[in-house]
């Protein structure tokens, strides 16, 4: 792999990210609701991932967190959610300082390994914050990023809260798959989708990131395999990533035949400890299985796509060792495909 594909490309976190780009609609309908004086109190925004999701959850608690009354002037004027970057809420959120703002999300446990879930104990932390006094008696809002990955315990504990919501207070529940989440949650929540960004949209976003131009012959390549996804232009940034997208494709496309030399040669391909290319090759799989998961046939075969469910657990907790401890790409490789082909056939 060359040193360009193995470069990593630094990104302003969500909460450090004043422009949003596409979802006009989106950010219309949570301005609107605000300004009525009677926002649903909790909001599932779903749809693929890295394609602004968290990005307009956090623009949302931004705007929120600086302009308090919804009737005030400054918000019945409001054309967007943007904030001054200069704002004190902003800096604060920025910061991960806003005493108003809760953030659950997965982390890391006592070995510093990242964990797979959002556990129960984060979760309660909401009965807390929402108890306090810590937002001075002003709006508190709870972002979960993301939803999917509350383990049944926590999703139960979150549903709490959730069914006796306190006054001024507001959830943004991030998704890349709504249809998996409970449905007693999902009955709780105004739904809010989210579509992929635009060819144009992909790389006006990832110029403002990167600083690269909008013509750049590479920048052109990673949106176009992009499929919609910021962050999936990100990381396809380089040709060597690009191919490697393609080369998964092809093989995933061939499912369930399996040719083991096109799976050495992607495994050699991944190389040691390129970081980009196993997230290149993982997100090429996940999106796979996602997209066929996603299907509305209402011909489709429940029983095989329920092994595909299955297998894509087993798939990121596998990518997710190899990452962490940094194993050897080649069995990786075999096992997802030996998984794909078992369950596809």
């Amino acid at each position: 792999m060359s040193s360009k594909a193995e470069t990593s490309i630094p990104v302003p976190h969500p909460r450090e990210t004043a422009v949003l780009f596409g979802h006009r609609d989106a950010e219309t309908a949570l301005l609107n609701a605000y300004r009525s004086g009677r926002i649903p109190h909790a909001w599932l925004i779903g749809g693929a991932q890295g394609i602004g999701k968290a990005t307009l959850a956090y623009r949302m608690a931004r705007f929120v967190l600086a302009h308090g009354d919804p009737l005030a002037p400054a918000v019945q004027r409001a054309g967007s959610l943007n904030v001054d970057p200069a704002d004190p809420a902003a800096r604060r959120i920025a910061a991960g300082a806003h005493g108003g703002l809760l953030v659950l999300q997965r982390t890391a446990n006592d070995k510093g390994v990242m964990r797979t879930v959002i556990t129960v104990d984060e979760t309660r932390e909401t009965i807390h914050f929402f108890g306090s006094t810590a937002a001075a008696e002003g709006w508190r809002v709870c972002i979960v990023d993301t939803v999917d990955e509350l383990n049944p315990n926590a999703a139960n504990a979150l549903l709490k809260i959730l069914e006796e919501p306190p006054r001024q207070s507001l959830f943004l529940l991030v998704s890349h798959s709504p249809g998996r989440v409970l449905p007693t949650i999902l009955s709780r929540c105004r739904r809010l989708p989210l579509r992929p960004l635009s060819k144009a949209g992909v790389i006006q976003a990832v110029s403002q990131a990167t600083g690269l131009a909008s013509d750049d012959p590479s920048l052109i390549e990673a949106a176009e395999a992009a499929e919609g996804s910021v962050a999936r232009a990100l990381t396809l940034l380089g040709g060597d990533a690009v191919k490697l997208h393609h080369k998964t494709a092809a093989l995933l496309a061939s499912l369930p035949r399996i040719d083991p030399r096109e799976l050495h040669a992607l495994g050699d391909a991944l190389g040691g400890s390129d970081k980009v290319a196993l997230a290149t090759f993982v997100d090429s799989v996940d999106r796979w299985v996602g997209a066929h998961l996603r299907t509305e046939d209402p011909n489709a075969d429940l029983p095989r796509l329920a092994r595909l469910a299955e297998v894509w657990e087993k798939i990121n907790r596998a990518a997710r060792d190899t990452a962490e401890y940094n194993l050897e790409r080649k069995p990786l490789v075999f096992s997802v495909f030996g998984m794909l082909a078992e369950a596809t056939r």
